[in-house]
């Protein structure tokens, strides 16, 4: 067949029509992009992160694929996997807690709305948490809590370095008092983690709300956050009506947030594991001698990560 009679063929074909197209979608062959509508191939989406490669919309991640775009192959250890959440308060709305629970367990294989473990990154051994927006919003419940003060924990004891990637819509309404109990806890730990002198950056991803926002999310040595990422506590329709006036359009954007010092950085995330490791190797730059004096502890270098050994004084 010609080239010519190849493009009369197509001409009579006509257009892809919507039903093979929308299959096509729903196969998983292209996505959409929401911003600017364009159709990507995923294979070559999933090759730049999920950044759009028209418009650089920054598509959602869930929690297997963030660990996989930071952490070196075949370096992460889990921690924690056996805490699973109850129903404590036996509480009820459309459904009862408990079955909510189950259904999530169930759609996302996943106990709960956070995955912590220990990895490489670039070569340096990091404690990492990664919040899971798919399970009820990522919203924070005791589970939650607990895993990430212990991975904080962990990370002290080891002398680690902490990064928590957040995606979350605040604390779970359904644990009441025991849900915002966590922003204590975990703020506490992170206070123990400071005061051994070791590094903690949250990476505030599309979106970071409420009560996460209002604890861990804001207390990092340095805080990154994705381009146009959604960060705040109340939603905006909540402020509008308390206010009685209009918000600016680019209101808690992480490009706000930056302009008014609340962000340190504003990283693609196509650049967010190297500049990650560079901010980490700059930590660990050895502390002029008037600090050594002070005994601050310092995140320890991979070989010794290794080896297991952490010295008497950290």
């Amino acid at each position: 067949m010609s080239l010519f009679d190849w493009f009369a063929n197509r001409r009579k074909s006509g257009p892809i029509s919507k039903d093979r197209q929308e299959r096509e979608i729903a196969d998983g062959l292209w996505n959409k992009c929401e911003a600017c509508g364009v159709l990507s191939y995923t294979k070559d989406l999933r090759a730049n992160q999920m950044v759009c490669l028209e418009c650089g919309h920054h598509n959602r991640v869930f929690s297997e694929e963030r660990i996989r775009q930071l952490i070196d192959a075949n370096t992460w250890t889990p921690l924690d996997e056996e805490l699973r959440p109850t129903d404590p308060l036996k509480f009820y709305d459309r459904k009862s807690y408990g079955d909510r629970l189950r259904e999530y367990q169930e759609k996302t294989r996943l106990a709960d709305a956070v995955q912590t473990g220990v990895g490489q990154l670039d070569g340096l051994t990091v404690a990492l948490g990664v919040m899971d927006f798919r399970f009820m919003g990522g919203s924070m419940g005791s589970v939650v809590g607990e895993k990430l003060t212990r991975l904080i924990e962990h990370a002290t004891k080891m002398g680690l370095p902490v990064i928590v990637v957040c995606a979350s819509g605040g604390a779970r309404m359904q644990e009441g008092m025991l849900s915002l109990m966590q922003m204590a806890k975990i703020s506490g730990a992170l206070e123990r983690h400071r005061s051994a002198g070791l590094l903690y950056m949250p990476v505030l991803t599309n979106p970071t709300t409420g009560g996460v926002t209002a604890s861990f999310a804001m207390l990092g040595d340095i805080i990154l956050a994705e381009p146009k990422a959604t960060i705040g506590f109340a939603g905006r329709r909540v402020i509008e009506q308390t206010l009685r006036e209009k918000l600016p359009e680019d209101f808690q954007s992480a490009e706000d947030l930056l302009s008014h010092g609340f962000v340190d950085a504003i990283v693609p995330r196509t650049q967010l594991k190297p500049t990650l490791a560079k901010l980490i190797c700059l930590h660990l730059t050895p502390l002029p001698p008037a600090a050594h004096r002070l005994q601050i502890p310092q995140a320890i270098p991979l070989e010794e990560s290794r080896s297991g050994k952490v010295t008497s004084d950290r």
